[in-house]
């Protein structure tokens, strides 16, 4: 049977239904030697920081397995996509085609994964995605071989911060955001929740993915004379932005609403205090989270690595966990596909570094979104960075579809530059 990644929605259940019962695999039998995992990241470019910490985190988790699961070892080879999804494509097939990879998981930027994706679903290869948060790859275009393993979607968070916002008083934002699909999904989420609310945004800027100088930019939000600031940066695209937002003197003079990856601890590890200590931002994970797991976890992560952990490490090893459990759930039969994906769709977490997390029929998490606030680090944790993110709201059991019916929601288009879920 073929089967495409652009499922309808109306379609998908029946055909999760239909891969769950079982469809065959390329994979060998249980008893044919390794399972082959191709984890994808982004070792050098742009983004390179993010891809040692998922790297990081899969091994931390492995190396304390003795890298095995259910009588069977996990054989990970890393494949560097550079921060490009064309030669993420590439690296997928050279994984799946010359070393038999079986399993991939990652990569980690969401052009990247849109790429990969509709590769991994015409060789019927699982695919977990930790990181890579592009809405449609759980939303219009979901596959039963695609799942969101200990991930998230990018608008899940913003249609949170979108309200939160509004409920704070502010009436008038600017949305800064890169000028890629996650950039789109996330100014959308916040921008279509905002408006709904009542207020009103005021200008949207895009900026291209390795912007060095942000001065343009920031001087069209001091010229909007917004209440505050919504922005979305990743990698080094954050750390730029951040020091410059400081340096120009707004840091204390216009609120930044900050998605997720902007005060990410991969990016504010390399920042003075002074730029980033009272920023305000929404995600799913919190490395200063007041919970026995994520403490456990911060802890385990900055004695083997000498630094706090990022979503991106964090999502690794939780999905490391996630995949493990699962696997164990088959006694170790991974070959069987649908079988295998039924028993990672199965999979609960009550608790875990990221908070507690079950998948919806979409392969895509049901979670907590987390208030977080950047402040200065304490206890143990002072080791090993100066500032962190703690929670200062929980909003728990938060679906991709927020408060909408997912019929209702998926009949809109993605969010995308021209579509920002508000009449402009």
């Amino acid at each position: 049977m073929k089967m495409s990644i652009r499922a309808k929605p109306a379609a998908l259940v029946a055909l999760l239904a239909i891969v769950c019962a079982g469809v065959p695999s390329r994979a060998p039998s249980a008893d044919a030697g390794p399972i082959k995992v191709a984890l994808l990241a982004p070792t050098s470019g742009s983004a390179a920081a993010a891809g040692h910490d998922m790297v990081a985190g899969w091994e931390l988790y492995w190396k304390g397995r003795g890298g095995k699961v259910a009588g069977r070892t996990v054989q990970t080879t890393v494949y560097d996509t550079a921060s490009n999804a064309t030669h993420a494509l590439d690296q997928a097939r050279h994984a799946v085609e010359q070393d038999g990879a079986q399993i991939i998981v990652g990569p980690y930027l969401a052009n990247e994964g849109l790429a990969v994706a509709p590769y991994a679903v015409q060789h019927r290869i699982p695919m977990f995605l930790p990181t890579v948060s592009a809405d449609d790859l759980s939303q219009r275009q979901a596959s039963a071989f695609v799942i969101k393993v200990a991930g998230w979607t990018s608008s899940l968070t913003t249609h949170v911060a979108g309200e939160w916002a509004y409920e704070q008083g502010y009436r008038k934002v600017v949305t800064l955001a890169n000028s890629y699909a996650v950039g789109y999904e996330m100014a959308g989420g916040f921008s279509h929740t905002f408006t709904l609310k009542g207020g009103k945004i005021v200008d949207q800027i895009w900026a291209p993915l390795g912007t060095a100088d942000y001065t343009p930019y920031i001087s069209k939000v001091q010229a909007a004379a917004p209440d505050a600031v919504f922005v979305e940066m990743v990698g080094a695209d954050a750390v730029h932005f951040l020091q410059q937002w400081s340096q120009l003197g707004l840091k204390n003079k216009i609120p930044l609403i900050a998605n997720e990856t902007t005060t990410d601890q991969s990016n504010i590890r390399s920042i003075a205090p002074e730029i980033t200590e009272g920023i305000t931002s929404f995600g799913h994970f919190a490395e200063g989270r007041d919970a026995p797991a994520t403490r456990a976890f911060v802890d385990m992560y900055g004695k083997a690595e000498g630094v706090l952990p990022s979503y991106m490490a964090t999502g690794f090893y939780t999905a490391a966990g996630w995949i493990a459990q699962a696997i164990e759930a088959v006694h170790g039969n991974t070959a069987d596909a649908g079988t295998f994906l039924r028993a990672v769709r199965e999979i609960k977490l009550k608790d875990s570094p990221l908070g507690p997390m079950t998948l919806d029929q979409y392969g895509a998490p049901i979670e907590n979104v987390y208030v977080r606030k950047v402040v200065a680090t304490t206890g143990d944790a002072a080791k090993y960075a100066k500032t962190w993110n703690v929670v200062t709201k929980t909003y728990p059991h938060v679906s991709q579809f927020w408060t909408w019916k997912p019929a209702d929601f998926l009949k809109q288009p993605v969010y995308s530059p021209s579509y920002q879920g508000y009449t402009k």
